[in-house]
């Protein structure tokens, strides 16, 4: 079921059989050195993370599959996370190695911030990056995000974008 639709993309929930696709995106070193995340070991891995993924139940939204309109691709992910420790929403995404620098993070991102701020009622959307990560970061600015401030992630040195609903 398509969530939200753009110029060239559509958005929906992952499913299972987006496994070996989300097990090829996090074998990429360069897609995951920024995140903190592990490779998953398996497809099998990857399919029992999608078969646990709560966050469509629990929050209504979460982290959603990238697919190009017209090949009908599987492109990456892109969407929202709830952190309930931090009480706060946080914009994420990744796209294989061949669709980057074609604006297609921009324009997911983009899509979700709005769904966040219209369809969610959300007031406030941050963005976490590592500091190295200037690609995120450019995105970030791409789509109305401010930094806030720096902080450590891990040991290493990270910062946080924000954007606030605007007021009607």
């Amino acid at each position: 079921m398509k969530i939200l639709e753009t110029e060239r993309l559509y958005l929906r929930e992952m499913e299972t059989d987006d496994a070996e696709n989300a097990y090829r995106l996090n074998l990429d070193w360069e897609n995951i050195k920024y995140t903190g995340d592990k490779p998953f070991e398996s497809i099998q891995e990857a399919k029992e993370f999608l078969l646990n993924y709560n966050h469509y139940k629990n929050y209504g939204f979460g982290r959603w599959a990238v697919i190009e309109k017209y090949s009908n691709e599987f492109v990456g992910w892109c969407g929202l996370k709830y952190t309930p420790e931090l009480d706060e929403y946080d914009i994420g995404f990744r796209l294989f190695k061949e669709h980057w620098n074609k604006g297609i993070a921009t324009e997911a991102a983009k899509a979700c911030i709005d769904y966040g701020f219209i369809k969610i009622g959300l007031t406030r959307i941050v963005g976490r990056a590592m500091t190295e990560n200037v690609d995120s970061i450019r995105v970030f600015e791409k789509i109305g995000l401010v930094y806030v401030k720096d902080y450590n992630f891990e040991g290493k040195s990270a910062v946080i974008y924000e954007i606030n609903k605007p007021k009607c």
